[in-house]
């Protein structure tokens, strides 16, 4: 199984589009009941499978992640989890830019699994054994952004009422 995880992430990329989830978990990560949540084991170090994660994702210009990672994981001390400090460090390098959101552990996974209600989310387990590092990908639209879809809705919402009441004029 972990042999191919960079082609089921290939293929899955392919077809997953806005609101579709990707995590890249440590290897405690659960494995959830709901149906359209897939989970792969990619028995690697977790920081290569997030790098070769990403340049995939840079391959894709169809989406664009929201990244989010726990809250908690800037709490773990390095005495209760040794290599934590080297571990936020990488990722720290991995994962730069203004989408990168950090929230509590259980606000992540609640919006994971409302989008598991309606949309397929990937699981890539790895060999990773420190707590709250997994990493979560919601994926947006790679061609759109938040500034055209509040342009659009505005348009839709005050260009609607001239429409209405002239086709009220010629109804009578």
């Amino acid at each position: 199984m972990n042999a191919n995880w960079e082609e089921i992430l290939k293929d899955r990329l392919q077809v997953y589009g806005h609101r579709n989830w990707l995590v890249i978990a440590d290897s405690a990560y659960p494995l959830q009941s709901r149906q359209a949540i897939e989970t792969i084991v990619a028995d690697e170090e977790q920081t290569r499978v997030l790098e070769r994660t990403c340049a995939i994702m840079r391959g894709c210009k169809h989406i664009k992640p929201h990244i989010y990672t726990d809250r908690e994981l800037t709490f773990v001390a390095e005495e209760d989890a040794p290599g934590i400090e080297a571990y936020r460090e990488r990722l720290g390098t991995l994962l730069t830019g203004p989408e990168v959101r950090v929230l509590p552990h259980e606000e992540i996974i609640a919006k994971l699994d409302r989008a598991g209600e309606l949309f397929q989310v990937l699981v890539v387990k790895t060999n990773m054994r420190i707590p709250y590092t997994s990493v979560f990908f919601e994926l947006d639209c790679g061609y759109w952004n938040d500034q055209a879809e509040k342009k659009l809705r505005a348009l839709m919402r005050f260009g609607d009422r001239p429409r209405k009441a002239r086709k009220r004029k010629l109804d009578r």
